[in-house]
């Protein structure tokens, strides 16, 4: 009977966090659970949740990727140039940069299973250079004056209710659940988090499946990225500033282990929406920025402490 109670809470605490945060901002202001506001919060957590379904597969595979925020500021601005200073029409454009930031995945993949580079060593060199290469190419200025129906993919609705970019969550969200548990890719992909060596040992070509997983990431990066774009209507080298804290943190605190070989969509969804609603809330009662760059750490510091104590549970048990 108690161990039924440990897994319940296991299974079930951070739905409870969740649905704390929702109560404790709803008696805080009466302008948080509103349908608009709450239509809101949806439309600004997809940009997040479909960037961190690529983190998710990931880490999964036992890896990391600290370029995602630079990803999505990289094709933030290069989209943005391509429409307004080469000219290109919206569609084209929006193709070329979600093709650049998949590209750059499958670099980062090739990079790291080539040359053995830990993973955030070669990711925060590619973020690096990601953020130059968006400041050289915007100047440091935001770049605006797009077509209008450019617009419509990040700010437009479906019947007048659904918010288009949910809409696109919710497809991204099928699709790799479909992938993780109904593939032999995604099988895979648990193997080779949790145990790399008997993954190789098994006949699965570890490397290929890592590369696989980088691209996949930078392509739900890109995706996220035009959305941004089109909700905004301007880019600028500062778009993804922080996004990775933001990305990382729903994707551990939603359950995907730092060391690979575990995940949930339901959790990870849990996740970017208690940051979501954190976000939403702290605006709402008046709390800046920083002060929520310091819970933001704080939550992805207990996630991860949470996370390294279930792995040597797990190992001391085993």
């Amino acid at each position: 009977m108690r161990q039924k109670r440990r897994n319940f809470m296991k299974d079930y605490s951070i739905l409870f966090v969740l649905l704390a945060e929702i109560i404790i901002f709803s008696l805080m202001s009466s302008r948080f659970f509103t349908m608009g506001n709450l239509s809101n919060v949806l439309r600004q957590v997809s940009f997040t949740m479909i960037a961190a379904l690529g983190e998710a597969l990931v880490l999964l595979t036992a890896g990391m990727d600290l370029s995602i925020g630079a990803q999505i500021t990289f094709v933030n601005v290069v989209t943005a140039y391509m429409m307004v200073k080469m000219g290109f029409s919206p569609m084209l454009a929006a193709l070329l940069g979600i093709a650049l930031t998949t590209l750059i995945g499958f670099l980062i993949g090739f990079i790291i299973t080539k040359t053995n580079i830990p993973p955030m060593i070669a990711t925060l060199a590619m973020m690096g250079i990601l953020q130059g290469i968006a400041y050289i190419v915007s100047e440091g200025r935001s770049i605006y004056g797009f077509p209008k129906s450019f617009s419509v993919i990040g700010q437009g609705k479906i019947g007048g209710i659904l918010p288009i970019p949910v809409m696109i969550m919710v497809v991204c969200l099928i699709l790799v659940w479909l992938l993780m548990n109904k593939t032999y890719v995604g099988r895979y992909f648990f193997a080779i988090g949790g145990n790399e060596k008997a993954a190789v040992l098994s006949g699965i070509h570890v490397n290929r499946y890592k590369r696989v997983v980088y691209t996949i990431s930078g392509f739900f990066a890109g995706l996220a990225g035009i959305l941004l774009l089109s909700r905004l209507s301007s880019g600028t080298p500062l778009t993804g500033d922080g996004y990775e804290i933001d990305i990382i943190t729903a994707v551990v605190l939603g359950g995907v282990s730092i060391s690979g070989g575990r995940a949930r969509i339901s959790n990870i969804v849990t996740g970017v929406l208690i940051i979501g609603v954190l976000e939403n809330g702290f605006v709402l009662v008046g709390v800046g920025e920083y002060p929520q760059m310091v819970v933001k750490g704080m939550i992805l510091l207990a996630s991860v402490i949470f996370d390294c104590t279930q792995r040597n549970k797990l190992d001391v048990s085993s």
